[in-house]
């Protein structure tokens, strides 16, 4: 069972992506809410798969992968970003995000691409 940290400001976002993994065969074991504290329980967690929201407050979603990746350069962290974010999402692929998933989140590519790594 893959373990997951589901970062993203927006409570019922955390809640919604919560819900679809659960449902999915998936362990979420913590939630963050900024960049700063998904570092933080990343290192505490040591999850398999990470979701990474891009616009936080404190410390942003590229920031933070960049930020992890010093920490475990291994790591497995998919960008979650609204539209028109493409220059966020290539900065994070260059930064080694592994994919990234748009908002509204569709369950069906949120499992798929969380799957496949």
């Amino acid at each position: 069972m893959k373990r997951v940290l589901i970062v993203d400001d927006a409570t019922f976002m955390r809640i919604s992506i919560r819900t679809m993994l659960e449902k999915n065969g998936f362990q979420v074991v913590g939630e963050a809410e900024n960049g700063e504290v998904a570092v933080k329980k990343y290192v505490e967690l040591n999850p398999d798969i990470v979701t990474m929201d891009i616009t936080m407050p404190d410390m942003d979603g590229v920031q933070a992968l960049k930020a992890i990746k010093q920490i475990d350069n291994n790591c497995k962290i998919v960008m979650v970003s609204a539209m028109g974010q493409e220059t966020f999402v290539r900065e994070a692929v260059m930064s080694g995000a592994k994919g990234f998933i748009v908002k509204p989140v569709n369950e069906e590519h949120l499992v798929k691409t969380l799957s496949k790594l």
